[in-house]
């Protein structure tokens, strides 16, 4: 069985993450359980020796070595997996995400994907057209980003909706908690992302490979100047944009660890707002970056009546929204 081996250098703002948190994070593809797996496994090292606790911490510069079998079986399996199924026709589905769910298989994270828990649910009614490993996935959500996604039943539906991606007559807005508040309060960010010049994980507004992004925000709400929600319209859909776009702004998501702030700005911002000590542990602790697609709207393929759908903030950024209230 062939192997892909992985290697991933952590950064400052990394230090004293667990291990399997930082996987979870660098690693994008792969899902946590799934690297707490290969972890047991003995698949990952740490500075060139087997790491044998996920929760061991980390310190800037510790290389973390990856090593994911292949599948024998190209093909992803149905699973039972329980889906938030929003609105279900013969034609598609809206499905409310959570965070930490992959969308499609890939090396090493077959099992536990959107699309496992979809032939599931739909059988062979899915969209070929993305082949066997993103059936019926007309567009896609980071591993960590919650909210609405769409799903094709058929050819004609995928491609009625893809075309809508591509002219941009689909609408997807997104609420995200970000540190401090974006100056201008509205506004648009209009900076081209590519890949990274040196960090092959990320995503980038100094690229050799640009492409053309927008992203149109707006503050809802302030809370003392330490962090605010803002609400993000997609222009374009590119990787990691809104994530990449709000750092460009000096804005970074909270909670993200790829682009997300320092721990000591973070930190300093909070306690300067008043909050006690209690609750700046918890947003250092964050799990995920707290950003959730929240609203989608299109053209049905089929009846070519206008559709919208909205879904409420998860669970974690609410609690945190609760406080930061207070």
């Amino acid at each position: 069985m062939e192997e892909n081996r992985l290697s991933f250098v952590a950064e400052e703002q990394h230090i004293k993450l667990r291990a399997d948190k930082f996987l979870s994070v660098v690693c994008d593809e792969l899902s946590r359980s799934r690297l707490q797996k290969l972890i047991t496994e003995g698949q990952v090292t740490l500075n060139d020796v087997v790491l044998k606790s996920a929760s061991t911490k980390i310190a800037e510069g510790d290389v973390l070595g990856v090593c994911v079998p292949e599948p024998e079986d190209g093909e992803p399996e149905a699973e039972d997996i329980p889906l938030d199924i929003v609105y279900e026709d013969d034609d598609l589905l809206v499905v409310n995400k959570a965070a930490g769910m992959v969308v499609h298989p890939g090396a090493g994270n077959w099992n536990g994907t959107l699309v496992n828990a979809l032939l599931h649910h739909c059988g062979d009614s899915l969209s070929g057209i993305g082949g066997v490993i993103r059936p019926g996935i007309v567009h896609r959500l980071d591993k960590d980003t919650s909210g609405l996604i769409m799903i094709a039943k058929n050819d004609h539906a995928h491609q009625y909706l893809s075309a809508q991606f591509a002219d941009r007559t689909l609408s997807r807005i997104y609420h995200a908690l970000v540190l401090g508040v974006p100056m201008p309060i509205k506004g648009t960010v209009n900076r081209e992302i590519g890949r990274h010049r040196h960090n092959r994980l990320k995503m980038s507004v100094m690229s050799n490979t640009p492409r053309d992004a927008r992203t149109h925000y707006k503050v809802i709400e302030n809370y003392g100047e330490a962090c605010s929600l803002v609400e993000c319209k997609l222009e374009t859909g590119r990787t990691h944009q809104i994530r990449v776009h709000m750092e460009a702004l000096g804005h970074p998501l909270i909670g993200d660890s790829l682009y997300g702030p320092q721990q000591t700005a973070l930190i300093a911002k909070i306690k300067n707002a008043g909050y006690d000590n209690e609750f700046i542990k918890e947003m250092v602790d964050l799990p995920h970056q707290m950003l959730f697609a929240r609203h989608i709207s299109f053209v049905h393929p089929a009846s070519k009546k206008q559709m919208q759908f909205e879904c409420d903030t998860p669970s974690c950024m609410a609690n945190i929204l609760k406080i930061l209230r207070k």
